[in-house]
């Protein structure tokens, strides 16, 4: 299923900090289904880029434009930071939050918030204040209540940073099945096992700038520069 947010174009976008160029110029298009991972090496540039396709970043030049009005847009779309924000409530008003602010029924909310808090593994824990939770069960609840209104675009900057390998499977379990039933997704990363496994497209950033895109096979298997080889083997880009 492609949402009805898509395309989503960017378009000489910039961003600037003083004098310093974060981001840009960047034209870019996100389309279709799947995916979407962003690489690049530390200061490339990658959440500046999502925080400009998701409305958090001022542009200094550029513009943004979406298939649907801005409003329309904004209600469509969810952001998961890469230090999950925890409402200092229970893990059941975290899930339920996002759903009494679009007027979900009481029942539904109460069905979904038990759902999602058993899918995540905190059922146990579903009366627990969400900021005594471990970092890896707060990504996950982070994550859960992003996902719990069926968000057509889902942005998420390094959601795995810092946790173990099983809390790691965890959240990119709930990715896939969220990419598969029709969520776009677009995430920064700097495992580049996980990109492998995760991707069907990918955005390499360089210095600001977009350096090289290309579908998952041919540009983990064939990258067009130099640059993007060096990346890969692990060798200091700049």
């Amino acid at each position: 299923m492609v949402s009805p947010l898509l395309p989503l174009r960017i378009e000489g976008a910039v961003v600037r900090r003083g004098a310093r160029v974060l981001l840009g110029p960047v034209d870019l298009t996100i389309e279709g289904s799947g995916l979407t991972v962003v690489l690049g090496p530390n200061g490339a540039g990658k959440t500046s880029l999502l925080k400009v396709m998701h409305g958090l970043e001022r542009l200094s030049e550029g513009r943004i434009s979406h298939a649907v009005d801005l409003a329309e847009a904004r209600r469509r779309e969810a952001y998961v930071f890469q230090t999950p924000i925890m409402l200092r409530r229970s893990v059941r008003q975290n899930l339920a939050y996002p759903l009494q602010l679009i007027g979900r029924p009481a029942e539904e909310i109460r069905v979904e918030t038990r759902k999602w808090a058993d899918r995540i593994g905190l059922a146990r824990s579903i009366e627990t204040q969400a900021p005594r939770l471990s970092g890896g069960e707060k990504q996950k609840l982070a994550l859960a209540r992003a996902l719990i209104r069926k968000p057509d675009l889902l942005f998420l900057d390094e959601p795995c940073a810092n946790l173990d390998g099983h809390a790691t499977r965890e959240i990119e379990e709930l990715l896939l099945a969220a990419r598969d039933s029709g969520t776009r997704i677009i995430m920064a990363t700097h495992d580049l096992a996980q990109a492998k496994r995760l991707a069907t497209d990918a955005i390499f950033l360089l210095n600001g700038a977009v350096h090289e895109r290309g579908d998952a096979n041919s540009f983990f298997d064939a990258p067009k520069t130099s640059e993007t080889r060096s990346f890969f083997k692990g060798d200091i880009v700049v």
